[in-house]
């Protein structure tokens, strides 16, 4: 790093976000506004470009810009003391992470079932009495006692 800093196009490319990433989150309060050159130009720190890596992280993890944001917060304000934060929110997104996966689960099932069982044709599924699809509970009243499909 130069004594000056580094541009935004640098940071950007050393986080692997574009350069208007890195302003949409000075804009949301994510990253502190950088200095200026002489000429105008941002000039930011290392300490930018790991703030980007842990926002990005934070976000593949399943956090939103706005949990990202208070978890940011959270840590700027702790001086020694321990406050809710990571810890807390990441068993909340676990717990999350996992009804996805139940659902997801369930719906891997009913897709392979519908697979094995050769449905093709979505409208004479979900008026089968033996689709196995789950939507079948929503056609009810539209059920018939035909072959599958």
């Amino acid at each position: 790093m130069s004594t000056e800093g580094l541009r935004s196009g640098q940071v950007a490319q050393a986080a692997g976000v574009n350069p208007q990433t890195l302003r949409y989150y000075e804009r949301r309060g994510l990253l502190p506004e950088p200095d200026r050159s002489p000429g105008g130009h941002r000039l930011y720190d290392e300490d930018a470009v790991t703030a980007l890596r842990v926002i990005k992280a934070a976000q593949r993890l399943g956090f939103s810009l706005e949990e990202v944001a208070e978890l940011l917060e959270s840590g700027r304000h702790r001086h020694g003391r321990p406050v809710p934060g990571l810890q807390e929110r990441a068993r909340d997104k676990l717990a999350e992470v996992d009804a996805k996966i139940a659902d997801l689960t369930t719906i891997r099932k009913a897709l392979t079932t519908a697979v094995a069982a050769g449905c093709d044709d979505l409208t004479l599924c979900a008026t089968s009495t033996c689709c196995p699809i789950p939507f079948t509970d929503l056609a009810e009243e539209n059920r018939h006692a035909g072959p599958c499909y």
